[in-house]
């Protein structure tokens, strides 16, 4: 398939820059899949679109701040991008500067820390930090939370906040898993209350969720690799779910790429490690029934990931929809459900 086919035109004043006061009042555009129906909710009453029994599958991971700023000791001006924590002491980091800082070299940073460049992996740096602190307390001392590119400003004290979801836990992602971001506290406990089933995984989101296909043909598109862990007890859950007749519900493409990834054997297994599953469509999914997701860009892997499931035309009709209908677009967004 042709990545043009994928294309969509939206107008700027869509894309949000903020996220609204309060996480319920985002839009919900229910797309139900086999008719074809669209449906305009708030998403404060997502349990109208709920049956008990339902599982909801939440990604819990936290969004770390992981842009730092800095100056290499000749005096260039660095930006880093932590992509992924290593241990306690090293990371593996984009890093931008008018010429590449070679193994090494070190890079002091805005509050005087000191990291040494260690060598490559690729595209990214392995960057060494000796000081008394943590990389991740390092981060949460001088980082800025990393919002997309199609963000354009720089990050606000309230980011720390939004651009996190209320049931983060594990640090290590540095992107949202954005459909998380509309549920509240509340809206959980609601949901709890009516048989609504929650469940958990972990995928650490990368820089690579925003890297474009360059390909001309999408199936020559390499995927980008991030880590994942989906346990026993989540596994149980999902097959007492699908016993009892319920739905299997992905909050998010990161979970579908989790479950899905965990079950090319035909069944969901326990697993720990990286993922690089490009889905697109022609793909068969195993294990979900629905799933709930902001809206993409053109030309996306995460939109190709949802025409996969839904199918293109319903797809772009509902995206046509959306953008008729001024719904605010991408991370700080409105929602859809796709069931």
């Amino acid at each position: 398939m042709k990545r043009t086919e994928f294309h969509y035109d939206l107008p700027d004043e869509l894309i949000a820059q903020y996220p609204l006061k309060n996480r319920e009042d985002s839009r919900l555009l229910c797309l139900h899949k086999h008719s074809g129906t669209l449906e305009d909710q708030q998403f404060r009453f997502l349990l109208t679109q709920l049956k008990p029994d339902d599982l909801l599958i939440f990604n819990d991971s936290k969004v770390i701040p992981a842009r730092l700023f800095g100056n290499k000791e000749s005096g260039g001006k660095v930006e880093i991008l932590i992509e992924r924590v290593i241990n306690k002491r090293s990371v593996l980091a984009h890093i931008r500067a008018s010429k590449s800082p070679k193994p090494g070299n070190t890079i002091v940073l805005e509050n005087g820390e000191r990291l040494l460049v260690d060598g490559r992996e690729d595209d990214l740096f392995k960057l060494i930090y000796n000081g008394e602190l943590t990389v991740i307390e390092l981060m949460e001392k001088s980082g800025h939370i990393p919002l997309p590119p199609y963000i354009r400003r720089e990050d606000e004290l309230d980011d720390k906040t939004r651009y996190q979801t209320v049931y983060a836990r594990y640090p290590g992602a540095i992107a949202a898993p954005t459909a998380g971001l509309h549920f509240t506290r509340d809206l959980l406990k609601l949901l709890a209350e009516n048989g609504i089933n929650i469940g958990y995984i972990t995928l650490h989101v990368g820089a690579g969720t925003f890297q474009p296909v360059r390909t001309d043909l999408i199936e020559d598109h390499i995927m980008h690799r991030e880590w994942y862990q989906i346990d026993k007890s989540l596994c149980d859950q999902v097959e007492e779910t699908k016993k009892r007749g319920g739905r299997v519900i992905a909050v998010g493409t990161t979970v579908v790429r989790c479950l899905e990834s965990a079950s090319t054997k035909g069944s969901l297994q326990p697993h720990s490690g990286d993922t690089d599953i490009f889905i697109f469509p022609g793909y068969k999914f195993n294990v979900i029934d629905g799933m709930i997701t902001n809206f993409h860009l053109s030309e996306s892997t995460l939109l190709m990931l949802v025409c996969a499931f839904a199918g293109k035309e319903k797809i772009f009709s509902a995206y046509k929809h959306a953008i008729d209908n001024k719904y605010r677009f991408f991370s700080y967004g409105d929602a859809m459900l796709i069931v």
